[in-house]
């Protein structure tokens, strides 16, 4: 357990502030984006599936199913894009019972995803199986990821993306507000008018 020093707000937010100063952005080949080009790409991704009118899917597991949903509503209402989370209830419980949980994304992406839509997938660890699977799926239906995860460096979620947003921290709150933080600013730039 951290002291009580480490846990004071001040030193957290020193904390914050460096490790998204240290985020890594990597494409599939593995090959490493400086951060502002990582992010043109990611909004260039997020262009282009607007202007085919294409679809978003944002997902995660727990805290980062928030964060999905909170994402999904600001792709909507700012960037203006078609998104949405795959967390409706009884959908998800429906494919969870049949299939798995480990394969509940994949299935709805296998029946939804046209080839060009995109695949935001959140997860901490980059362990999830039923979002790795989701990933999987999505380059089956000739989709576009974009993973975001922290933890360890080799977690095997930061091989699947076509952008893999990583954060060098095993802490999961300053992980899940770095990735809160890096998607807000994507709408954000959207909002305020940005060029690609």
């Amino acid at each position: 357990m951290p002291d009580k020093v480490e846990m004071g707000l001040t030193a957290r937010t020193k904390l914050f502030a460096e490790l998204m100063e240290r985020c890594e952005l990597t494409g599939r080949d593995g090959n490493a984006f400086d951060l502002d080009s990582g992010v043109l790409a990611v909004m260039k991704m997020l262009s282009k599936v607007r202007e085919y009118r294409g679809s978003v899917y944002v997902i995660g597991n727990g805290g980062s199913a928030a964060i999905a949903a909170h994402v999904a509503n600001d792709l909507v209402n700012v960037v203006k894009l078609r998104a949405t989370t795959l967390h409706d209830s009884s959908l998800l419980t429906c494919m969870a019972n049949d299939y798995g949980y480990e394969n509940a994304f994949s299935r709805m992406l296998g029946q939804m995803a046209n080839p060009g839509d995109v695949l935001i997938a959140i997860s901490s660890s980059g362990r999830s199986l039923n979002i790795r699977n989701a990933a999987t799926q999505m380059v089956d239906s000739r989709g576009t990821v974009i993973t975001l995860s922290g933890f360890a460096r080799d977690n095997p979620l930061r091989t699947l993306g076509d952008i893999n947003i990583w954060l060098d921290s095993s802490d999961y709150g300053l992980v899940e507000v770095g990735h809160q933080f890096f998607l807000h600013n994507l709408s954000d730039r959207f909002g305020a008018g940005y060029r690609i």
